[in-house]
């Protein structure tokens, strides 16, 4: 078996290898394997992701048995299994006395850490006025990268806009009826509409001034909007 080199991991490598003899555990090979794969990444896969990489270097494990050696990675301090909103848990490498935090793209699940050292101030002056001893923290701001955000079409159907941004109304492509509802409803052009939840099965919910309403995904549709 390839040895890891630099960085520590060869440390890790003999460290985990008495680990999973401690435990019982058969496949000990595999399981360093898959080790490996995840500590040659500067990411932060899910199991599923991991799978893939693995099987691109010809190592074919199923994503149960990867997810389990996360766990085991995550159980002994050296991941950090991470549950992001409506995303598969991910996992980072537990990087002792180090912190960072997180920007997270709700299309395409990218993750960006960064470290501010305004903001971690902050936080130590927020909870020292409140008389708290923090033990640990962590940030996470969910938007748009900029790739994502850079293939958006200036005008698009409601549909196509994600939880947490804000449009204005442009036009409609409902009949004459169904438009003049929207519009008893308060959603005329030049409403600006934010967007609360798009979650299917379930209505497409929108704040519109103090009100919220509900709307069906094809009638949401049919309002083309640009974003504010």
């Amino acid at each position: 078996m390839k040895i890891f080199a630099g960085n520590g991991h060869k440390e890790i490598y003999d460290q985990f290898k008495i680990i999973f003899q401690e435990e019982g555990l058969d496949r000990i090979d595999e399981r360093l394997h898959v080790l490996e794969a995840f500590l040659g990444l500067e990411d932060h896969p899910t199991a599923a992701e991991l799978s893939l990489r693995l099987k691109s270097e010809g190592f074919n494990f199923s994503q149960d048995f990867v997810s389990e050696n996360l766990k085991i990675f995550s159980k002994f301090g050296f991941a950090i299994e991470k549950n992001f909103k409506d995303q598969a848990s991910r996992y980072e490498h537990l990087h002792l006395g180090k912190h960072h935090d997180h920007l997270i793209c709700i299309r395409c699940g990218k993750i960006l850490e960064f470290f501010n050292t305004e903001i971690e101030a902050l936080q130590t002056e927020v909870a020292a006025r409140e008389g708290f001893h923090d033990l640990q923290h962590r940030m996470e701001i969910y938007g748009l990268c900029s790739d994502c955000f850079g293939k958006r079409e200036p005008l698009m159907p409601l549909t196509m806009v994600s939880p947490g941004e804000r449009v204005r109304i442009e036009a409609f492509k409902s009949g004459r009826r169904m438009t003049q509802r929207l519009i008893e409803m308060g959603l005329n052009v030049g409403t600006e509409v934010h967007i609360i939840n798009k979650a299917t099965p379930g209505p497409f919910l929108i704040a519109v001034g103090g009100a919220r309403l509900g709307i069906g995904h094809g009638v949401a549709h049919k309002i083309m909007v640009r974003l504010v």
